[in-house]
Formats: structure tokens, C-alpha cells, sequence
């Protein structure tokens, strides 16, 4: 069974809306090039319309935002990106290396759409890393990563994914979003998978109930013994758990 959706009165509504209102208004206003009254007026007007009768997943945002968690978000997110360059640009100049590449599946920790979107964008913006399908459903990026040549690799890719999420739901994100994901890096800093907690299962993805993606490595295939009798008997005995 589902969680309850969160119930806010209407002045809370519009308060979370309210930044997206404010940017539609001034994307309007970049569009036209011109600031007066009649631009301002036509864009606040439009912008309530879009918001208001055409038919979007609802964006509801938190309501939060810490100064000193965005500055910290900012700051990485510039060293991952010089970092990444140099990088990569070292790798296209070098001749004898050999690109060894990968799709990685990375189970997010929320089930925010604005936090996907974010960390969708923040892993893209980051030379050698591209996000290249999102599962909304259960919470899936599916990533290509340059360099990944062990298990290893593979690792540090996903735990860099995961990190960059916990940075913009600690400057972005509500407190039971927040408490989520320090519990997950807890978790994940002394060796153990995160385990869900029954208040926060809408929040964090249940990677323990999540069905088999097409993706996947496929369904084992049953095994056919013959019986070497007065005629032959094939029985087919399919693996436990296929």
C-alpha cells in the first residue's frame, strides 16, 4: 500500500509554486527581449495558465533551501567538472589507451521527480558520464561511463551518482528526504545496503521489491533431462526461483 499524498492548504500550494510561476514569467520576459508593464503582465498571465490548466505531473518543492549545502553543491559540482575534463582530455591524447566503457543501472534514493531531474542533469554535465534512460517508476538511472574496466569502476561511478543525489537533497530537498539519504550514506559508508524504513518507503526506492527491468540479465533457462528407458521421457525441471 502507497503513502498518503502529503495534503497542503492552498496558501502552501501556491508558496511551492511560486518559483515556477516566477521563472516562467522570466522566461517570457528573456524571450521578448523587453522589459515593461504589458511583457510583465502577459507573462505572470500565461504563466498561470500553463500552471494551472494544462495537465503536468505536479513539481511540488520543498520549501527548503540551505545556503551553505547549495554553495558546498556548487563547489563540487565545479571540481567534478575540471576534474572530468582533464580527464577525459588525457585519455584522447594518449595512445596506447584502450576505452573500456559502460551502461550502469544506479538505484536513486528518492523518488523526487525534480530530484532525478537534477541529478540527471548534474551526472550529464560531467565529461565522461551521460544519462542516457530514466526508470520513474522504480527510481532507475541508467547511465554511460567512461573508464570502467573493473568492479571497482563500476563502484566508484555508482557511489559518485549517489553522492552528487545527497548533495542536492541536502540543499534542496524536505528533512524526511534529508534524514533519508545521511541513514543511506551510513549505511553505505560501513558496507551494508540501505534498508528502508516503513515511514520513508515512498521516499527512498525499495531496490528489495523492484521488478525484473528488460535490461537485466535474462530468466536462467530450464533444464531437460532424458530418461533412457523402454522409450524416451523428457521432463523439463525448471530452476527454483526462475
Amino acid at each position: 500500500m502507497s503513502a498518503p499524498q502529503p495534503q497542503f492548504s492552498r496558501w502552501e500550494a501556491v508558496w511551492r509554486q511560486l518559483p515556477l510561476v516566477i521563472g516562467l514569467v522570466v522566461l517570457w520576459v528573456f524571450l521578448w527581449d523587453h522589459v515593461d508593464v504589458l511583457t510583465v503582465a502577459t507573462g505572470v498571465l500565461l504563466a498561470i495558465l500553463v500552471t494551472r490548466f494544462l495537465y503536468l505531473p505536479p513539481v511540488l518543492l520543498s520549501g527548503r533551501f540551505n545556503v551553505w549545502r547549495g554553495l558546498l553543491l556548487g563547489l563540487r559540482m565545479m571540481f567534478d567538472v575540471a576534474v572530468a575534463s582533464i580527464q577525459v582530455a588525457f585519455r584522447a591524447v594518449w595512445p596506447t589507451w584502450q576505452p573500456m566503457n559502460a551502461i550502469i543501472a544506479v538505484q536513486l534514493l528518492t523518488r523526487s521527480d525534480l530530484v532525478t531531474t537534477l541529478t540527471a542533469e548534474a551526472i550529464s554535465v560531467v565529461p565522461g558520464t551521460v544519462v542516457v534512460d530514466i526508470d520513474r517508476e522504480r527510481g532507475l538511472l541508467y547511465l554511460h561511463a567512461l573508464g570502467t574496466r573493473t568492479a571497482a569502476d563500476l563502484e566508484r561511478v555508482r557511489n559518485q551518482v549517489l553522492g552528487t543525489e545527497e548533495r542536492i537533497v541536502l540543499a534542496i530537498g524536505t528533512g524526511l528526504q534529508a534524514a533519508s539519504v545521511r541513514e543511506a550514506r551510513r549505511e553505505r559508508r560501513a558496507g551494508r545496503r540501505p534498508e528502508l524504513a516503513p515511514h520513508v518507503a515512498r521516499e527512498v526506492a525499495p531496490h528489495q521489491v523492484a521488478e525484473r527491468h528488460p535490461l537485466d540479465e535474462p530468466e536462467p533457462a530450464p533444464e531437460t533431462e532424458r530418461d533412457s528407458g523402454d522409450g524416451d521421457v523428457d521432463r523439463t525441471r525448471k530452476r527454483d526461483g526462475a
